[in-house]
């Protein structure tokens, strides 16, 4: 596939009224299946995806311009161009990008696109689940969906012994 061009393509908005940043899907528009990589432009005084880290997908950050405040791992660093941030997929790959600077925050997330992966969100207490196309994936999911983690059941519960719903 040949390359593209940012200028070219139209950003996209988050359908969520607690979401107000633009993105440009860079490696779908380039035609990649293992490797995400999107144009992030984040307004002033705004936030970006709630804090959280993947079970499955590490991801990266680039600085472009701007400036803001990365929330990783529990502690808090300045960005500004040039800044470049890893986000393992485990626990201490807790993120959140905020926009605290006067002007748009515009950066680039490159992220592995494994699927399963469950994204953990530790300040809700909260996880997703993403089955079939990966969390920024544009395929369809056979199984996703937002869970409290505490809402825990037992494995048995509502089965009966012929697998069907019990009483």
């Amino acid at each position: 596939m040949p390359p593209i061009n940012a200028d070219d393509m139209s950003w996209t908005t988050p359908d969520a009224a607690a979401a107000d940043w633009r993105r440009k899907q860079l490696g779908a528009a380039a035609g990649s299946e293992d490797l995400g990589c999107s144009l992030y432009e984040l307004p002033a005084g705004e936030r970006s995806w709630p804090y959280h880290h993947h079970t499955a997908n590490e991801e990266a950050l680039y600085v472009l311009a701007g400036e803001g405040t990365l929330r990783l791992d529990g502690e808090t660093y300045p960005l500004r161009p040039g800044e470049y941030a890893a986000f393992p997929a485990d626990e201490t790959g807790a993120h959140r990008v905020v926009n605290d600077g006067d002007e748009p925050l515009r950066y680039l997330v490159v992220s592995t696109m494994h699927e399963p992966d469950v994204t953990v969100y530790p300040d809700s207490g909260k996880f997703g689940v993403y089955v079939g196309s990966p969390p920024g994936g544009r395929g369809e999911r056979s199984l996703s969906g937002y869970y409290r983690i505490g809402d825990d059941v037992d494995y048995w519960d509502g089965e009966g012994d012929d697998g069907e719903t019990g009483d």
